[in-house]
């Protein structure tokens, strides 16, 4: 072959390669990660989401994009942050955090796939009617965190005398708090004096702990809510400060220095959210995709900020911990 010809091919050939690459990353699949928190405080939950896709074979970057949107806690950004994906035409939108994250992106679309990661009861909030056969274009991973608080009350019950004061603190902006309603039905049962506090920025936060030390309360449980998520170091920190014994609902608070947490398995629920998003991206029915429950729960339980809190914990409860850090 003559050299003016390899190169006329040759030129030829490169200049079809922008055009080329252009096209392949016009088909690249895009998921809208969609979160009312900031992901900064979800990290390691995102970390496992996209291990999750991983398994199924798609890897941010390579043959899958992910457009983050994030209401930085004010849930009353949600609809326009969900509107923009849907004019961005995502493959899927995934909703991780609360439940009016979901819901706003059901509200922005009815045919964009969704998959949901929350701590609510996704039948109970009406996301879903069906938990085996999820209906219209909504499905995910569904854990009840409401439904745990009282088993957290109960094991906060068994640090501390009878009697005590129990205060526990959620953000009540969140219309689907169901918590209070199961805490106040079974108080008579829990031995401890229950008061209940609003909080859903860091200024609110201040003002509970202000409450608490003048209410004399002995003992705290943290919703599983999104704003907490969000001021979690604060809440920790002020904890300590007030020397309050706290449980909370996931593990990472306790890995940033929290005494107690108790709940489903935390970034299980989020792989597994990858998966379900990597199953339609492969051209899977979602109708064929159930709503998840989890089935791991742990007990996590910080010994070095029980010793500085000194507290003497019972044998019991230690040996039920699924872990210790020391």
């Amino acid at each position: 072959m003559r050299r003016r010809d390899f190169m006329k091919i040759f030129g030829g050939a490169a200049a079809a390669w922008p055009i080329a690459a252009s096209a392949q990353q016009a088909a690249m699949p895009t998921i809208g990660l969609l979160n009312g928190a900031p992901f900064d405080a979800y990290a390691d939950r995102v970390a496992a989401f996209r291990q999750g896709l991983r398994e199924i074979g798609f890897i941010e970057g390579r043959n899958v994009a992910i457009e983050y949107r994030s209401a930085d806690g004010r849930y009353d950004r949600l609809p326009e942050l969900a509107a923009d994906l849907v004019r961005r035409q995502v493959a899927v939108i995934v909703a991780i955090g609360a439940e009016a994250t979901p819901r706003a992106a059901k509200t922005a679309t009815s045919t964009i796939p969704i998959v949901f990661v929350i701590g609510a009861d996704a039948l109970a909030s009406g996301l879903v009617k069906s938990y085996n056969r999820p209906e219209a274009n909504v499905t995910g991973i569904s854990s009840d965190q409401a439904g745990l608080v009282p088993k957290r009350v109960q094991l906060m019950r068994e640090l501390l005398p009878a009697d005590s004061v129990v205060a526990y603190l959620s953000n009540l902006s969140n219309r689907l708090e169901v918590a209070i309603d199961a805490l106040k039905a079974v108080a008579p049962t829990l031995g401890v004096q229950l008061v209940f506090l609003d909080a859903s920025t860091e200024q609110d936060i201040d003002a509970a702990f202000a409450s608490m030390a003048q209410q004399r309360v002995a003992g705290l449980v943290v919703s599983a809510d999104a704003a907490m998520n969000a001021h979690r170091g604060r809440i920790i920190a002020l904890a300590a400060r007030h020397a309050i014994p706290a449980s909370y609902s996931s593990r990472e608070y306790v890995l940033a220095g929290g005494l107690m947490s108790y709940g489903a398995h935390l970034y299980d629920r989020y792989r597994q959210g990858g998966v379900y998003a990597g199953r339609l991206l492969k051209g899977e029915r979602l109708a064929d995709l159930p709503v998840q429950q989890p089935t791991k729960f742990e007990l996590l339980i910080n010994l070095k900020t029980a010793k500085a809190l000194g507290l003497d914990l019972p044998p019991t409860l230690l040996a039920r911990a699924d872990e210790v850090i020391e």
